[in-house]
């Protein structure tokens, strides 16, 4: 039987820079139990416990809806028998975040890895890696956001506007000052400028980043024509081809004199197939665990083990086995009759016989089996078995029925003299 498996406990401290760390180091701690033997085939099984040590936090990077999700990436080099580097992960999905708010970290990270060869592996942790994964899909900024909005010059705000204008939140800011901006600032992959569209109102740049090409004349429809009604809730731009991350977008109006209204702004996140770069925290190691080594050997028989072949295998068929037996019926083929052949099926009308001079090699078996023939004629003579021939008259048959007659002439004698002599004894008979 085998030796009980030793494991090792493993305590590794890391010191995690940049990214969601901010500006200052975050500290965390990893625990794992290795085990020191193993055997081919087995699978090697790694759950690590993470927690924070410190005081100091992972923070979101921006306001993010319910859903980005913070992952964590260990390395464990692998030396020996095996070379590579085994990579334990967690992720942990986060809630509405805003800026500077405390991430929450995996619990734990796991790593699997199949033993197929036997040596001595060394495993050696390294270093550790933290990313901030945003959520797909879209956030709504309404224009009454004052805190996520910076709004330069003369903008008021309008509420309670009617319903039928169809404004997001019934509720716009509006300039008629040339160069007034309403900014805002956002991690993301594209947005749209949300406001109203009417007769006799001005115009807006759109400006992202570092482009300020997008001119947007409020007072026509999206194909360019005038428009006579109020549009409210009304896409005045979009764009959603921007490369993941920090952007600054800001909306000019363009005529004094002429009313502009921002209803809201719609902040687009696509979904990112890495983890962006952006807000990646690197970790090193602050102690020394050390190396833990695992010695993987062969598998140990089992003794009790019935599966492999065995040449005293005793299960196989025993042709001097008195048991109930399994017999197969069998026959020897059999000399068919000169002049043979196959009936078809007539109905039922003739009987099956074994014909004389047909040889079989019976052998035992549980249901035997005998090899039947069809005869060969389809009229049967009178008083004949169904063999294909007529019954033969021979001499012996005459002999016989003539002993039979004698043995009925010698009865009727007999009895005419046993009644004479009654007679005679009664009282005699005329002479």
């Amino acid at each position: 039987m085998p030796a009980e498996a030793q494991t090792f406990n493993l305590v590794v401290d890391y010191s995690c820079t940049n990214g969601v760390a901010g500006s200052a180091p975050v500290t965390l701690r990893a625990r794992v139990q290795i085990p020191t033997t193993m055997q081919t085939g087995s699978m090697l099984s790694l759950g690590w416990t993470v927690e924070y040590t410190g005081t100091r936090r992972f923070m979101s990077p921006d306001y993010f809806p319910a859903g980005a999700k913070v992952s964590l990436v260990g390395n464990v080099k692998l030396e020996g028998a095996w070379n590579g580097v085994l990579q334990p992960r967690g992720v942990e999905e986060q809630g509405d975040l805003q800026p500077n708010m405390r991430l929450e970290v995996p619990e734990g990270m796991s790593s699997e890895a199949h033993m197929t060869e036997e040596g001595v592996i060394q495993l050696t942790p390294q270093g550790l890696t933290v990313d901030f994964v945003p959520p797909e899909g879209e956030e709504i900024v309404n224009d009454d956001e004052v805190s996520r909005i910076t709004y330069k010059g003369g903008w008021y705000h309008q509420g309670s506007l009617p319903m039928q204008y169809g404004d997001y939140g019934r509720d716009l800011h509006t300039t008629a000052n040339r160069t007034d901006e309403a900014v805002i600032k956002f991690h993301g992959t594209g947005f749209e400028v949300i406001g109203r569209r009417m007769p006799d109102v001005g115009r807006i740049r759109v400006i992202i980043d570092d482009d300020q090409s997008a001119i947007v004349d409020t007072s026509k429809t999206e194909s360019g024509e005038p428009t006579n009604v109020i549009e409210g809730n009304s896409t005045l731009w979009r764009r959603d081809d921007l490369p993941y991350g920090y952007h600054r977008l800001a909306v000019r109006a363009l005529d004094d004199g002429k009313d502009v209204h921002l209803d809201a702004f719609k902040l687009l996140t696509a979904d990112l197939i890495n983890p962006p770069t952006l807000h990646r925290s690197t970790c090193t190691i602050t102690n020394n665990p050390g190396t833990v080594e695992i010695n993987v050997g062969g598998a140990s028989p089992d003794p009790t083990d019935t599966h492999d072949p065995d040449p005293t295998d005793t299960n196989d068929p025993d042709p001097t086995d008195t048991g109930t037996p399994t017999v197969t019926p069998t026959t020897t083929p059999s000399t068919t009759p000169p002049g043979h052949h196959d009936l078809p099926n007539d109905g039922g009308r003739h009987v099956s016989v074994v014909v004389p001079g047909s040889t079989t090699t019976p052998t035992p078996s549980a249901n035997p089996t005998v090899t039947n023939y069809k005869a060969q004629v389809v009229a049967t003579p009178t008083g004949g078995v169904d063999t294909g021939e007529a019954p033969e008259r021979e001499a012996g048959s005459q002999a016989l029925l003539l002993s039979g007659s004698l043995l009925l002439m010698g009865s009727v004698t007999g009895g005419l003299l046993m009644r004479r002599r009654r007679a005679e004894h009664a009282g005699g008979m005329d002479r």
